[in-house]
Order: C-alpha cells, then sequence, then structure tokens
C-alpha cells in the first residue's frame, strides 16, 4: 500500500474511532491528509472501502499488540487490558470495533463484517490458550464487555483512571 493510501487510513481511523462510521467524510479526510478528495476517492472508490480497509488493518494490528504483550510475559488477558489501556492512554479514542460495533445496525455490511469480525476473533483468542487455559465462553463475553465498557466510561468521563478502576478485577 502506498504512503498517501496509508495516510488516509490514518487520518479515516482517528475520525472513526472518535466519531464512528458516521463521523468523517472524503473531504474531511482529505484535508486532513492534505489532498483532493480525488485523491481519497482514487485509492478507496467508496466510504465503505475505506472503512472496512481501515477496520481489518486495525483488528490485524490489535492482534499483533495482544501477541507482543504476551510475548512479553503478560497472560492472555492482561495482554488484551494492556492494549485497551495503551489504546485509551497514548491514542485518547476508542477502540475502533467498539465505535463501529456501537452503530452496527446502520453500516454498510462489509463495514459491520469487520467490526464483527474483531469481537469474534477476540473472543476466540480468549478462549484458548497454548497452555489450555482459556477463558469459558460466558468469562470471555464478560471480559470483552468489561475491556469495551471501561474504554467508553473513562472517554465519557475525561478520567482514564476509570479504565484501571474498572477493570482492575481482570489483572
Amino acid at each position: 500500500m502506498s504512503d498517501r493510501a496509508e495516510a488516509i487510513m490514518d487520518a479515516a481511523e482517528v475520525r472513526i474511532r472518535d466519531g464512528g462510521y458516521h463521523g468523517f467524510s472524503f473531504r474531511e479526510i482529505a484535508a486532513d491528509v492534505g489532498v483532493k478528495s480525488s485523491s481519497v476517492h482514487h485509492h478507496f472508490p467508496t466510504k465503505e472501502a475505506l472503512a472496512t480497509a481501515v477496520a481489518r488493518r486495525y483488528v490485524d494490528r490489535f492482534e499483533q499488540a495482544v501477541e507482543r504483550e504476551e510475548a512479553g510475559g503478560a497472560g492472555r488477558v492482561d495482554a488484551w487490558r494492556r492494549v485497551f489501556r495503551r489504546a485509551l492512554l497514548e491514542d485518547g479514542r476508542m477502540c475502533l470495533c467498539g465505535a463501529l460495533g456501537a452503530g452496527v445496525v446502520a453500516l454498510p455490511a462489509e463495514v459491520a463484517a469487520e467490526a464483527r469480525r474483531f469481537f469474534e476473533r477476540g473472543l476466540e483468542n480468549l478462549t484458548q490458550s497454548p497452555a489450555g487455559k482459556g477463558l469459558s465462553p460466558a468469562a470471555a463475553k464478560r471480559t470483552m464487555a468489561t475491556l469495551e465498557g471501561a474504554m467508553l466510561l473513562a472517554r465519557t468521563l475525561g478520567d482514564p483512571a476509570t479504565f484501571d478502576q474498572a477493570t482492575e478485577a481482570l489483572a
């Protein structure tokens, strides 16, 4: 992928994480990147294509971040907690797929499928572990709901410490 396409995706990711799928336009993305909107259309013919590419990249990067945390010695749940926490504290933004998931009924099918993929793969990851000590399906869902909800609550209240307070029992 070209540097310009990556820059377009970066700008779209920020806007989606802040305002969801309906929170951006090609014109705004073009202004953020410093190009004409026709350049955005050249790389991504539709808003759906752009959002799908951004979500796919986000899922892949998120999974890689969890793997890095585990390679550094974190347990599976703590790895997930750390990646969510870092996104909140360093980026000050919501989980992209959480932002998309909140409006899933109004998403184009392909974008909704990518948001769903994040949650399905996350739940699968939490229930499996190399040592056979994965969470039960119900516990994995509680963990995912706690992480997403804690992120939403911390961002809404403008208090990052809320995330730690809400998720400390997971660590």
